[in-house]
């Protein structure tokens, strides 16, 4: 497996693919979700990413069924030290039945330093690698979330720092705060991706597509990472017989289509490893999280790594 760095020059060496473990303990059972855990270890992917959210939604749902899954993982495989964990805090609503967005726990102070200590003990674990604030919150000075953030950073809690689903001036305004008061900030952001553009009009609530702006923001930040999530779009890039979200649904988008089949047909490929690999070889280069049900789609994307796109098939998907 590929490897690269995350978060600058001082950060972290992990696989060039993450594996989401959204579902894990809920829409994916036990068995299946270790089955893929163990998948992704033997072929050398060593990132992992999951959330204190995850997947509340799901009817009985509380959010902490994919931390403490991967905590059994971790303990009965014994394999703690081989992987680079990244969690996230910021969106859980309290209660759980309440409306969300809207009453996101956010990112305080209290709301980091406790949520850090639950994820530690779910995931049976001393250390976060990469802690996220899941999304945004403008209720909380952002002084207050910066400082809580690097304290836990200070006291060897958290490895690096990252932010999920921010607006770019958000992103900077945070990273600036942070150099201003000499405490780490932010090095990786992960964002909603795909190869596939939305509409002008397009809208996804608390979880933004990559901005031209945030890629032109990242491109200019050596220390910055950035991570796609959805970049398969639930199998839609594969499936012709799958609707693409609504978002995606405009004039662009056939052509596109296309163009990603007919380079995956040239290279004897899928084309969702075209869409992964298109995704590595971008500027900037996007780590893809990748989020699969089964070792068959997990083997499926493993492919793409090793999956090599010369200028023409660059210039052939982006001119689309």
């Amino acid at each position: 497996m590929k490897q690269r760095r995350i978060g600058g020059e001082s950060g972290l060496d992990t696989s060039a693919l993450c594996l989401g473990a959204m579902h894990f303990g809920t829409k994916t059972d036990e068995a299946t979700a270790f089955a893929v855990l163990d998948r992704f270890l033997e072929a050398g992917v060593t990132f992992i990413d999951t959330a204190n959210t995850y997947a509340f939604w799901v009817e009985g749902g509380t959010g902490e069924e994919s931390e403490a899954l991967l905590g059994r993982w971790l303990s009965s495989r014994g394999v703690r030290d081989q992987v680079v964990l990244a969690t996230k805090a910021g969106a859980l609503p309290v209660p759980l039945d309440a409306p969300w967005p809207q009453a996101a726990e956010g990112l305080s102070r209290e709301v980091l330093t406790r949520q850090a200590e639950a994820s530690l003990k779910r995931l049976g674990t001393d250390r976060i690698d990469v802690y996220y604030a899941h999304i945004e919150d403008r209720r909380t000075p952002l002084e207050e979330t910066v400082t809580a953030f690097g304290d836990l950073v200070a006291c060897g809690t958290v490895r690096l720092l990252g932010c999920s689903n921010h607006a770019a001036w958000r992103i900077e305004q945070a990273r600036a705060l942070a150099r201003q008061l000499g405490v780490p900030g932010y090095t990786c952001v992960q964002q909603r991706a795909t190869y596939l553009r939305p509409g002008p009009a397009a809208d996804f609530g608390v979880n933004p597509h990559v901005s031209d702006e945030l890629l032109d923001y990242v491109r200019s930040e050596p220390d910055l990472t950035l991570l796609g999530y959805s970049t398969l779009l639930g199998g839609a890039l594969s499936h012709p017989d799958r609707p693409v979200p609504a978002q995606y649904d405009h004039p662009g988008t056939p052509g596109r289509l296309s163009a990603l089949r007919q380079v995956a047909d040239e290279l004897g490929a899928t084309p969702n490893q075209v869409a992964l690999a298109w995704h590595m070889h971008s500027s900037p280069s996007v780590l893809p999280v990748l989020g699969v049900s089964s070792v068959a789609q997990l083997d499926e994307c493993l492919a793409a790594v090793d999956l090599e796109l010369d200028s023409h098939h660059l210039e052939q998907l982006d001119n689309a």
